[in-house]
């Protein structure tokens, strides 16, 4: 009973990841219909300005996390408005452009650090015990600022005057240019968010895992994998679909390993996949 809690508040603690990654992913496929193949990147680029900012510099560890957070979301900002803004009408191109630009900061952060992992640890050891489980301190504090970065985002996509441009946007384009909502303003914003929450992630997240110039990739995958099942462009799917990645990734890793574990995600997510060619929250659309 005690191993089902704990590997449950791990489950709970990699869904919290997953969704500030999948909300970004769906923010920008929702607003700006684009597929991001740079969100790794950005995860990536977070953990390395943490990295720099902790250990080389000697900032304060929450102060290093505020700044990947910045130092991505700036540079989602830039790109966006210099490079994607000029192709965003072209699905291909935006493809391509994106996944030139992951390659581009994978290349950087191989020639400025190096291919070796660097020494980078969470600065809060020791774990929580109650009971007869264990669940480490710094996967609660994970916990802790996920949960709470959620809140903000939907607070601001559903609560706010940009978050109800946004949705706008993301339901017709032309419809709310027309009423005066302002593209340029907007599309730069829902960019650098969604690159800010993945930086975020990064810095708290490569800590505990691993920081090194590729781990971008796996996260890419499962970034685009929850927002399948979760629906595209649905922000609420984004978010459910985190959590049942998260809980099924954290139960069959330990009852069934590593390997088996991977497969039984896959097999779960094509099963609701095949049910609901949609997604689990996404919008059914219709044939004329």
């Amino acid at each position: 009973m005690d191993n089902i809690i704990a590997t449950g508040l791990i489950g709970i603690s990699l869904g919290s990841q997953y969704a500030l990654l999948a909300l970004g992913f769906t923010l920008i496929f929702g607003i700006l219909g684009v597929v991001n193949f740079a969100h790794g990147g950005f995860y990536v680029m977070g953990g390395y300005v943490a990295y720099y900012c902790s250990i080389v510099l000697g900032l304060p560890f929450p102060i290093a996390v505020l700044a990947a957070t910045l130092a991505t979301a700036g540079l989602g900002w830039l790109f966006e408005t210099i490079i994607l803004e000029r192709v965003i009408e072209d699905h291909q191109a935006t493809l391509m452009v994106t996944m030139g630009f992951y390659l581009v900061m994978a290349t950087a952060i191989l020639l400025l650090f190096g291919p070796e992992s660097p020494e980078f640890s969470f600065p809060i050891t020791g774990v929580w015990r109650a009971g007869g489980a264990y669940v480490p301190y710094a996967n609660m504090v994970v916990i802790g600022v996920c949960l709470a970065a959620i809140v903000f985002v939907y607070w601001l996509i559903y609560r706010s005057g940009i978050g109800r441009a946004m949705r706008a946007m993301a339901e017709d384009r032309v419809v709310a240019s027309a009423l005066g909502m302002r593209t340029r303003a907007l599309f730069p914003f829902a960019f650098a968010l969604a690159t800010g929450l993945a930086g975020l992630t990064g810095a708290l997240v490569t800590p505990i895992l691993a920081l090194a110039p590729h781990v971008g990739d796996p996260v890419l995958a499962f970034s685009f994998l929850t927002v399948i099942l979760g629906g595209l462009g649905s922000v609420a799917g984004a978010t459910v679909a985190a959590f049942i990645v998260g809980m099924v990734e954290a139960y069959a890793a330990v009852y069934l390993g590593g390997s088996k574990g991977a497969l039984a995600l896959f097999v779960l997510v094509l099963l609701i996949l095949v049910v609901r060619p949609q997604g689990l929250l996404g919008r059914e659309v219709r044939r004329a």
